[in-house]
C-alpha cells in the first residue's frame, strides 16, 4: 500500500520560510509526478507545485511562482516544498500528492499557518 507522510508544517510569521517534506513508502520513481496541493477553509483544493519524478521538470501557479520550490531526493524517497516569503493567504492544509498509472495517492495533510 502506498503511503505519503507529510511533515514540516507549523506557524510562521509573514515573510518567513518553511520546508515541507513528503516521505513515500515506495520509490518515488514509481510515480509519474508528485506534487503539493493546499486547501484553505471554505476553498477548493488547489495546486501549489508539481515535479516530474524522472526528469525533474517543475510547475508552479502564478500565486507561488518565485517563492516556492519543489525538489526531490530519490535516495530518501522524499519530495520537499521550500516555501519562502510566506503570506497570510498561504495559510492552508498542504497535501502531498503522487500520480501513477495505478492512480492518485494523497497524504494526510499538514497545517501551515502564516500570521500577519
Amino acid at each position: 500500500q502506498v503511503r505519503l507522510v507529510e511533515s514540516g508544517g507549523g506557524l510562521v510569521q509573514a515573510g518567513g520560510s518553511l520546508r515541507l517534506s513528503c516521505a513515500a513508502s515506495i520509490m518515488i520513481f514509481t510515480f509519474d509526478t508528485m506534487g503539493w496541493y493546499r486547501q484553505a477553509p471554505g476553498k477548493q483544493r488547489e495546486l501549489v507545485a508539481t515535479i516530474i519524478t524522472s526528469g525533474g521538470s517543475t510547475h508552479y501557479p502564478d500565486s507561488v511562482k518565485g517563492r516556492f520550490a519543489i525538489s526531490r531526493d530519490n535516495a530518501k524517497n522524499t519530495v520537499y516544498l521550500q516555501m519562502n516569503s510566506l503570506k497570510p493567504e498561504d495559510t492552508a492544509v498542504y497535501f502531498c500528492h503522487a500520480f501513477s498509472r495505478l492512480g492518485n495517492h494523497w497524504g494526510q495533510g499538514t497545517q501551515v499557518t502564516v500570521s500577519s
